[in-house]
Parts: C-alpha cells; sequence; structure tokens
C-alpha cells in the first residue's frame, strides 16, 4: 500500500463537500422540466447548477486553486461523489468531454492556449467538444483513429481542415473545440477552436439511449475550418499521441461518474426492497431479491478496487492503455449489472421515470459503448496476450 499515491486531506474533505452538495442540493433538480427534446438538460439548467455549484465552493473540484490537478487516486472519490447523480457532473464541472478536455490542455496547451480556451472552461463558464469519431457509413474514425478521414493542411499562417464528425458529444452549446484531422504525412494533429464557427455546420443531433450530456451527439460537417497555425495544440503529426493522454485518464473519469450513479441507485433499490411488502414479508427478505441486492455490493467493491487500482498506475507517470482497457471493461460491465438489478429489483417503478434508476440503466448501457467498447478493448488485451506469449517464448 505504500507504493500507492497518497490521498490528501483536502481531497478527502472535497470528496465530503460534493457528495452533500449533489445530494441536498442537485438531486431535487432531477424532476426540473428543463430538457431539450432529446431529453438533456438545457444549458439554462446548466449553467444554474453551477451557479450553486460555485458559491458552494465545488464547482471544478478536481483542479486546484493554484491551477495544479488533484491526482487520480484522489479524483476518483471527488468524481464518485459528483456522480451521485446524474446532474452532479454537470453542476460540478467534472463532466464529459470538459472534465477530459481540461486533462489535455492542462497537459499540452501552451499559456497563451491555457488563458483563452483552458480558463474558461475551469471556471465553469463554458462547455467543450472534442471532435475526433466520424460517421460509420463513410468507414472514417471510430473505435480505431487510424481511419481517420478529415483532413489538414498547411496555408501559411493557417491550417485549413475538411471532414465530418459524428457522436460529437455536446458540440450543440459548446464554446471550446479540439478537432483532429490527419495531415499530408498521414500524421493527426489537433486544433483549438473558437465555436461556434460557420465552417463547423451541425448536420444533425440524434436521439440516443443516453440523456445525461447537453448538446447531445452531434453530427457535424466541416467545410473549409480556416484556423490560425498557434491554435494547433502540440505539435503537428501528434495527435495521435495525444489522444491517449487524454483517452486513458478521461475512460477511468467515466468509470467514477458512473459508479456514483450505480451507488445511488443501489441506495433507491435497496429502500424500495425494505419498505416494498409482497407474500408477507419485505422484498429484501425474499432470496431472488435480496441476492441481486447482496451481489450489487459485490460488483460496487470491485468496481470501486479497479478504478483505483488503475488511478495509482496514471499517477506513476505511466499512459496506463492496458490498465485502462481493463478497469473500463470491468467496471462497466460490472455498472451494466447493478443497473439492471435495480431496476429488476424495482419492476414497474424501475422501468419508470418516478425515480433516477431507469435513467441510470440508459446512461450505463451507453457507457459499454463509448470510449470503446468492451469488444474493442479484449480484443487489445488479448493482442497483448498474444505479445507477451512470444516475448516469453522468444526467451525461453
Amino acid at each position: 500500500m505504500s507504493d500507492l499515491s497518497p490521498i490528501s486531506d483536502h481531497a478527502r474533505q472535497m470528496a465530503a463537500q460534493v457528495e452533500a452538495f449533489v445530494r441536498e442540493v442537485i438531486a431535487p433538480y432531477e424532476q426540473d422540466p428543463r430538457r431539450d427534446h432529446h431529453g438533456a438538460p438545457t444549458d439554462e439548467l446548466v449553467y444554474e447548477m453551477r451557479a450553486k455549484a460555485r458559491a458552494a465552493g465545488v464547482l471544478t473540484p478536481h483542479i486546484l486553486p493554484d491551477g495544479g490537478h488533484l491526482n487520480q487516486r484522489e479524483t476518483a472519490i471527488v468524481l464518485i461523489k459528483s456522480g451521485l447523480s446524474p446532474l452532479g457532473p454537470l453542476a460540478c464541472n467534472t463532466m464529459a468531454p470538459d472534465e477530459g478536455n481540461m486533462y489535455l490542455l492542462g497537459h499540452k496547451a501552451s499559456a497563451e492556449q491555457k488563458e483563452h480556451f483552458l480558463k474558461p472552461l475551469v471556471e465553469g463558464r463554458a462547455r467543450s467538444a472534442f471532435f475526433m469519431t466520424e460517421p460509420a457509413e463513410e468507414n472514417g474514425a471510430g473505435s480505431d483513429p487510424g481511419m481517420m478521414l478529415t483532413t489538414c493542411r498547411r496555408d501559411g499562417n493557417h491550417w485549413v481542415i475538411n471532414g465530418r464528425k459524428c457522436f460529437i458529444t455536446g458540440a450543440e452549446g459548446a464554446s471550446v473545440g479540439i478537432v483532429m484531422a490527419k495531415d499530408e504525412a498521414g500524421g493527426a494533429c489537433m486544433f483549438l477552436v473558437d465555436l461556434p464557427d460557420p465552417a463547423i455546420r451541425i448536420e444533425s443531433v440524434p436521439n440516443t439511449i443516453d440523456s445525461s450530456m447537453p448538446g447531445g451527439h452531434a453530427t457535424v460537417l466541416i467545410d473549409n475550418l480556416r484556423i490560425p497555425a498557434d491554435q494547433m495544440l502540440g505539435e503537428a503529426g501528434e495527435g495521435f499521441k495525444y489522444a491517449q493522454i487524454r483517452l486513458s485518464p478521461a475512460r477511468l473519469s467515466h468509470c467514477m461518474r458512473w459508479l456514483g450513479c450505480c451507488v445511488r441507485a443501489h441506495e433507491i433499490a435497496s429502500d424500495y426492497a425494505c419498505r416494498r411488502m409482497a407474500f408477507g414479508k419485505p422484498l429484501i427478505e425474499h432470496e431472488g431479491v435480496g441476492f441481486m441486492l447482496a451481489e450489487n455490493l459485490i460488483d460496487i467493491k470491485q468496481a470501486e478496487l479497479m478504478i483505483d487500482w488503475c488511478a495509482s498506475v496514471l499517477d506513476t507517470g505511466s499512459l496506463g492503455t492496458t490498465e485502462s482497457s481493463m478497469a473500463k471493461v470491468a467496471v462497466s460491465e460490472a455498472l451494466m449489472r447493478i443497473a439492471d438489478r435495480c431496476v429488476q429489483v424495482m419492476g414497474g417503478t424501475g422501468v419508470s421515470g418516478a425515480t433516477v434508476v431507469e435513467q441510470v440503466f440508459r446512461e450505463v448501457r451507453a457507457f459499454r459503448i463509448y470510449d470503446g467498447p468492451t469488444e474493442v478493448h479484449k480484443w487489445s488485451l488479448a493482442k497483448k496476450v498474444k505479445r507477451d506469449w512470444r516475448d516469453r517464448t522468444a526467451n525461453a
């Protein structure tokens, strides 16, 4: 245990403050009708909640006053608490994709870029979008970023970008964009852009099973977008490397937030099972129900430990690609089981909008796909098994 990165008193206190804020102030907003036609919270609702988070001292709680970042183990205990409501990450500014984008900009943006693009995100005054995924019908980048079709070419002191992107979370209403494109040498580049921009046109925002993220998951056309050269993030051709810097912590922070949601769903289902009578006794006393809730406790603890383990690896400075794949699979599948059991325990009430359990089920189902489907991560891990075997046999 001595090799683990420390968890400071500040982080523990912040986690407690976030938990109290989300439970007492934000959970009541879950029935607030201010939603768009996709069911996602409107920006009016988001910024109202953020004003309350700012007043409570829990806005962007994973970023320290001096601009530093909590270590990953500390981030975990804070983000899990922010996830106790699907609205909690929006209110506390720990939501995707902003949390991952802030992490990336904090590591790779220049001082000028941080002042212009990162500062309003940290202050909770803006939302952002990460433009990487491309339409499947065009055989563009998805789980395999190397298939990227969006292009960028140098034109004097600017870069010109063309392509289409899809499932761009939060694009509608975002003020900051990170656009990923391939250069003429086949390398990837990342660019920072102020939004909205007339060269980035939202073609559609499809209805999806999840509804927690403002702006939905848009399909956009990028048509001769001109970006000043000084708005390139880092160096040309290094975009795939930068994506890895962002993606491992970002997929782990998804695990953190949704674990918080599933803890809350389990609490609701447990309360229901202890109060609801059937066949002469509370549901919890029927083995079929009680065992499901017992299995939830096991999955919750295993998910918590998996997150903590992966976070400790990231805190060593490792990219943690293998570890984050393992955590993403283990946690997302465990959370799906937890959410499904909660719905089952609550019966008809579980599939209704009477509680947040139904939404948690939908959100966690989507989580098994984004940030890499379970099967892609397993495939990647299987390749590692083969590599390790080859290395062992070669050295035997």
